[in-house]
């Protein structure tokens, strides 16, 4: 992205910053858009924030337990084929 020219903006006796709209709408920041505040050498960096937590596969793992006998992979192709037999039907 090029470099957009210097824009001046003013903190609020709240503490509130309004980001010029020519910002926003390039950074397509709607009105709620959570944004992370870092505090850098240079200044202030915004970025936005991610809509999910970061998670690793270790962190989800066993979120569904199994308890009955390990299936094979015919039992699940058959499985999804039927499946879909059924929504197929259903339409």
């Amino acid at each position: 992205m090029a470099r957009a020219e210097n824009l001046i903006t003013t903190v609020s006796t709240k503490g509130q910053v309004i980001l010029p709209k020519a910002v926003r709408q390039r950074r397509e920041w709607e009105a709620g858009t959570r944004l992370i505040v870092e505090e850098t050498p240079e200044g202030v960096l915004l970025r936005q924030a991610s809509a999910f937590a970061p998670t690793r596969p270790a962190d989800v793992f066993g979120m569904l337990p199994f308890g009955g006998e390990p299936k094979t992979l015919e039992d699940m192709e058959a499985a999804i084929l039927a499946e879909a037999r059924r929504r197929h039907d259903r339409d």
